[in-house]
């Protein structure tokens, strides 16, 4: 039985080079989601041989694992993944791999596990120079938006330190009333990760920016680097009755990534969890590619 313990802020130390070495590119493999969701998704680490073992509730009762990530002998890993699930009276099950991951345990496991699809955890991909340029026919009404945006506004643009923190905060709390947040299940679960991201800002290395209306928050977004060529998006939120705003912080928050961090090419905008509205907003950039998402079940 492996010992899991509960994810804390000082595992960044051996989990982050972990990550590092395998480079994957699903949001789910990265520090600051793990430990921002940590109490939603009751999340357990340890770490089996050089390699990061995840456990996490499925929202059913069952556990699942996320593939491991590391260097050395994955099979053996694995190996004792399933004697861990075999212990708890269930059945092995992975959560989020990629199709390489898929077929890696395939090939490992020959005809022993059964994939399904979820397209509901797919990840959102786009390269960063459209997100900053905005060109091209299809992006032209976020063109438009911005442009109303500039012109009936006085903004500016700033990233988030440490001293605008709580300012950033209470500018989520109006939003949260906007968007009635109490009474909508996956925003009070986004709202407990929010709240850790801010918690932890320094601690995870986040970046975040901010737009300003008259010296107001309006919109504010965090991110980090996810891999050696991708960004992250984990949080993004803006006032919808300021006409422009979200595609705002969107396009100046991808030019400050742009200029720090020149050698990412994509920036990945996470999952839409299902949620119509959220796929339309998200699918209305035209991402270059879906980061696909598998589930394995052990026979």
């Amino acid at each position: 039985m492996i010992n899991f313990k509960k994810i804390s802020i000082e595992d960044k130390e051996w989990i982050n080079p972990l990550l590092k070495a395998s480079d994957y590119s699903g949001c789910h493999h990265n520090f600051g989601n793990l430990i921002a969701w940590a109490d939603v998704n009751k999340t357990y680490v340890a770490k089996v041989n050089e390699y990061l073992v995840v456990k996490a509730e499925m929202g059913n009762g069952e556990k699942g694992y996320f593939y491991p990530a590391g260097s050395g002998d994955k099979k053996s890993v694995i190996e004792e993944l399933i004697s861990d699930a075999s212990s708890n009276n269930q059945k092995l099950i992975f959560l989020g791999l990629s199709p390489e991951n898929q077929e890696e345990l395939n090939n490992l496991f020959f005809d022993r596990f059964i994939f399904e699809e979820y397209r509901d955890e797919f990840d959102y991909v786009y390269l960063i120079e459209k997100l900053v340029s905005l060109g091209g026919k299809k992006l032209h009404s976020k063109r438009n938006h911005i442009n109303v945006f500039k012109k009936n506004n006085e903004w500016s643009f700033e990233t988030i330190t440490a001293e605008k923190l709580r300012e950033c905060w209470e500018m989520n709390e109006k939003w949260c009333i906007e968007q009635d947040c109490k009474d909508d299940e996956s925003l009070t679960a986004e709202n407990c990760a929010t709240k850790l991201f801010f918690k932890h800002f320094n601690e995870i290395g986040l970046d975040g920016g901010i737009i300003r209306v008259d010296g107001n928050i309006v919109a504010y977004t965090l991110g980090e680097r996810l891999n050696s060529d991708t960004y992250v998006i984990h949080i993004e939120k803006a006032y919808k009755s300021i006409q422009g705003a979200y595609p705002m912080i969107n396009r100046e928050f991808a030019a400050w990534i742009n200029e720090q961090y020149p050698e990412i090419v994509y920036i990945n905008r996470e999952e839409d969890m299902g949620l119509e509205g959220l796929r339309k907003a998200k699918l209305s950039y035209y991402p270059v590619k879906m980061e696909e998402k598998f589930r394995a079940y052990l026979k």
